[in-house]
């Protein structure tokens, strides 16, 4: 069952504002985010931004996430509220939202992240300065832990607060396929671009690398160079699930994969497509889905012939080597010991 709530039909617009200012939607989806979700959605009304529109969904929390919603809509009657009895998925949850939108752009925002101050306006400062197909503007985020301490930042920033790296811009497809360098909660997406894709595609268990193939073959990415928002980092995010012997991330990961290849065009995508195949033909093995670590290597012939590595791996999995609980351990102790805290993303 599925409930929504809005004290009002209509969007608490001037006239004049919306002439100069495009309206922006955030979609802040939570489940059992009850710690979080006040922070999330008080750091949305305090943007200083005049146009914004939130819709919240709490996507069938077992806690209560849902009454913190539901307190807070009380002192914020703009807000939407989406109520779902059950847990729908992310991405359909996020399409929930999308389909009331009706911001010109459209943050999406989880309900444990935080947008910094000025945010929204840079963001949409950026986009209305730009010239051809864009369709994301993401910017530099710093991480978080439970308690909201800052423990790092996704690109290493120098005093003045910049990357100390060179950020992908423009035509991103290659980079993309080749390695995770977008922090998924900086982006603001053109809302047109979600509608022509469909939204998130709701047979996926996550959206972001998704969207990233989809949307990149035919727009461009712009890269604001500011910490605008705060990511946390928290043991249950679904991230740190794909080392699990059961978990669905992989064969999500498969399925795009496959959609890159068939839009891959030069000799370079293809190339590093192959390397992100191979990653997932190591991390399918080690989460003991032997089975995908062959569709995977399958994938991978289309392209080029696996390095040894590859080849050894997937003959392991042809034999069902049992490595998981190994594996497991490797990483508690590599994070015992770890230098220190870098971006990681296990997809």
């Amino acid at each position: 069952m599925i409930s929504v709530t809005n004290q009002s039909n209509h969007l608490p617009m001037s006239p004049y504002l919306n002439r100069i200012k495009p309206w922006v939607t955030v979609i802040c989806t939570s489940y059992n985010h009850e710690d979080y979700v006040q922070q999330a959605l008080q750091s949305v009304v305090d943007q200083d931004y005049p146009n914004v529109e939130l819709i919240v969904i709490d996507n069938g929390s077992t806690d209560r996430s849902a009454e913190r919603i539901a307190a807070f809509t009380q002192s914020h009657p703009a807000v939407r509220f989406i109520l779902n009895s059950v847990n729908l998925g992310l991405n359909k949850a996020f399409n929930q939202g999308l389909a009331l939108a009706k911001g010109r752009y459209v943050v999406d925002l989880s309900a444990d992240d935080v947008l910094l101050p000025g945010r929204i306006t840079k963001q949409t400062a950026c986009f209305e300065q730009l010239s051809g197909p864009y369709a994301v503007v993401f910017s530099n985020a710093s991480y978080i832990n439970a308690q909201g301490k800052e423990i790092g930042f996704h690109y290493a920033v120098d005093a003045t607060g910049h990357a100390c790296s060179r950020v992908p811009t423009g035509d991103v497809f290659r980079p993309i396929l080749e390695s995770y360098f977008i922090c998924t909660p900086t982006m603001m997406i053109r809302k047109d671009v979600l509608d022509e894709l469909g939204g998130y595609d709701e047979t996926l268990t996550y959206e972001d690398f998704d969207f990233w193939v989809r949307s990149s073959r035919h727009y461009h990415y712009a890269y604001v160079d500011e910490v605008l928002t705060q990511k946390r980092q928290l043991s249950t995010s679904l991230s740190t699930q794909v080392v699990l012997p059961d978990n669905d991330l992989l064969r999500s990961t498969l399925v795009v994969c496959q959609k890159a290849f068939d839009r891959c065009a030069t000799p370079d995508e293809y190339r590093s497509l192959a390397s992100r195949i191979q990653t997932f033909i190591r991390k399918s093995f080690y989460a003991e889905q032997f089975d995908l670590a062959l569709q995977f290597g399958k994938l991978l012939q289309q392209i080029e012939q696996p390095d040894w590595l590859s080849s050894l791996v997937l003959r392991l999995s042809q034999l069902h080597m049992p490595v998981n609980s190994l594996y497991r351990y490797y990483l508690k102790w590599q994070s015992s010991y770890k230098a220190p805290f870098r971006a990681t993303k296990p997809l």
